[in-house]
């Protein structure tokens, strides 16, 4: 069981720039890559970005890559992900997740554990 809780959501004004972090607990973090995405209202979650267990491989959704980055610390057991140049459009409930795939992992289902989620909200 891996227990996963983010932090750093709030308010910003577009054009803004935020850090998420996603502390976990329980089992090995270093073991598990890592993900994170974000569900708007009446919106299906979407994909932004994934990390491998090493930190080694990342991948993003094409509508953040340049915007987003995504990091892992796993002597503190934390991932982050830095966003700049937030969207108004993009107000939503940002979450990360872990996963015990080898492959990247971009589909929700391909993970095993989540976070209560972060609210971010980017005023206009």
């Amino acid at each position: 069981q891996v227990q996963l809780v983010e932090s750093g959501g709030g308010l910003v004004q577009a054009g803004g720039s935020l850090r998420l972090s996603c502390a976990a607990s329980g089992r090995t973090f270093s073991r598990y890559a890592m993900g994170w995405f974000r569900q708007a209202p009446g919106k299906e979650r979407e994909f932004l970005a994934y990390i491998s267990w090493s930190g080694g491989t990342t991948y993003y959704a094409d509508y953040v890559r340049g915007r987003f980055t995504i990091s892992r610390d796993n002597a503190k057991n934390t991932v982050y992900l830095q966003m700049i140049s937030l969207k108004p459009e993009k107000t939503a409930v940002y979450y990360c997740a872990a996963s015990s795939r080898c492959l990247i992992a971009t589909c929700a289902d391909e993970y095993d554990y989540w976070g209560q989620g972060a609210r971010v909200t980017v005023s206009s």
